[in-house]
């Protein structure tokens, strides 16, 4: 069997990140959703590293980055994320995140817009809009929050309920490998840590900062995403300037593992597109 082309390193800090690096050239940067890690992205960095200095992280509290004390504050994430970028001495990085990692690379961006070079957002959203029905998941706050965290009050235990949710937010038809690599890396949460990420994102919003997003951007949706529906997609770009909008198709929540060929195709095309605006 090969080696996997990437190498484990620790961005220095409180608390240390743990990243998953392989490849050289500009940096591009995948950040996960709220129950997994950087095992997610497994099935793109040998494809992307060709081309990238391509970057999985595990964000704080998740996988092998440390847990921390106290409450989080769901910018933590972005100001952590500024820290991966000067790890790699990088003025710019094109960011890729999916799910909650979509709604940190929209954060980062309304915090630290000069070190953006592209934003590729994935079954995500930017937060709830009243005006607009399309912009939110299919969940209220009240429903998300209960339904990822009461389990967890309850007692549960993390592999054996990702062994029992696995697949939950994938199409039908997902295939055993695509399951396989969600239940792995929900199988890992920290349970205090993810407890916290639940409470800090479920009303965290940057609605407002959609309007300012300009630099490129692509947003990828599955068609059959159950959670955020490519309805969002469309909300998200008719107000995101210039951005482009691509649909997976036998695709649910996680795109990038369930056909991982198109996402790969998809999200490459554009960023070779921008690919020098990253240094």
């Amino acid at each position: 069997m090969a080696e996997n082309p990437w190498e484990t390193r620790y961005v220095d800090g409180t608390p240390r990140i743990c990243i998953d690096v392989a490849g050289e050239g500009p940096l591009l940067v995948f950040l996960h959703g709220i129950g997994g890690n950087k095992l997610n992205w497994h099935p793109q960095l040998p494809e992307f590293s060709k081309h990238f200095t391509s970057v999985a992280w595990d964000a704080r509290g998740y996988g092998a980055s440390d847990d921390y004390e106290g409450d989080l504050d769901f910018s933590d994430f972005a100001c952590d994320l500024e820290r991966v970028l000067d790890h790699f001495g990088a003025e710019k990085a094109h960011i890729c995140g999916l799910s909650m990692g979509g709604r940190v690379a929209q954060d980062f961006y309304a915090l630290f817009p000069e070190h953006v070079a592209t934003l590729v957002l994935c079954d995500t959203f930017a937060g709830d809009d009243e005006s607009d029905e399309r912009a939110s998941r299919s969940q209220t706050i009240e429903e998300f929050v209960e339904s990822r965290i009461r389990p967890f009050l309850d007692g549960a235990d993390p592999a054996e309920l990702a062994q029992k949710r696995g697949g939950k937010l994938l199409a039908p038809g997902h295939t055993a490998e695509a399951k396989g690599r969600a239940i792995a890396a929900a199988s890992q949460l920290h349970v205090d840590s993810y407890i916290k990420t639940v409470r800090a994102s479920a009303a965290f919003t940057r609605v407002d900062n959609l309007k300012n997003i300009d630099v490129p951007t692509l947003l990828v949706f599955g068609d059959q995403d159950p959670l955020t529906p490519p309805t969002v997609g469309d909300y998200m770009q008719e107000r995101i300037a210039g951005s482009e909008l691509v649909i997976i198709e036998n695709a649910g929540h996680m795109t990038n593992i369930e056909r991982p060929a198109a996402f790969n195709s998809a999200v490459l095309s554009f960023l070779h597109e921008h690919r020098d605006l990253a240094r």
